[in-house]
């Protein structure tokens, strides 16, 4: 389902090429996943280790996953600070 959910953000990325010939790209669904490349294949790959990165995090801190078509990740995450850490 992990899988699935990056396949679909990655699908929503919005890039643009910049002045200097280089490319950015962001997930507007999933706030702060931005990347900078020279070509766009390197800021598509680029963009989707932000996106695992940013999914890492909001995770480990309970916090609450946009639903990204269809796909809620939200259902059986512990919220906030006190959640129980598995190790």
């Amino acid at each position: 389902m992990l899988l699935e959910y990056v396949e679909k953000a990655m699908s929503r990325a919005v890039y643009e090429k910049l002045e200097n010939g280089t490319y950015s790209g962001s997930i507007p669904d999933c706030p702060g996943t931005v990347a900078f490349a020279d070509t766009l294949y390197r800021c598509q790959e680029e963009l989707r280790s932000v996106l695992e990165g940013w999914l890492l995090v909001k995770i480990s801190h309970g916090d609450a996953l946009p639903v990204i078509g269809g796909l809620n990740l939200n259902t059986g995450i512990p919220a906030g600070r006190n959640a129980p850490v598995h190790g």
